[in-house]
């Protein structure tokens, strides 16, 4: 079984979801052959700059939330 990938939370760019219950960040992967990338992933949950979350993909990146 693959094992996650860390990476911490650089910036949080909004929220998005029907109740805004997701929270689109921008991630620097910290391992693996992506290390040192910035991605943009949406979160469910409480989530803070600096904090460290396993990512089980590294491949996909979340669309930008765009203004209504």
């Amino acid at each position: 079984m693959e094992q996650g990938t860390p990476a911490e939370v650089v910036e949080l760019l909004g929220r998005t979801g029907v109740n805004g219950e997701i929270v689109q960040v921008l991630c620097k992967i910290l391992e693996g052959r992506e290390q040192g990338r910035v991605k943009r992933r949406n979160i469910k949950g409480n989530i803070r700059k600096g904090d460290v979350v396993i990512l089980l993909s590294t491949e996909r990146e979340a669309k930008e939330i765009r203004a209504k």
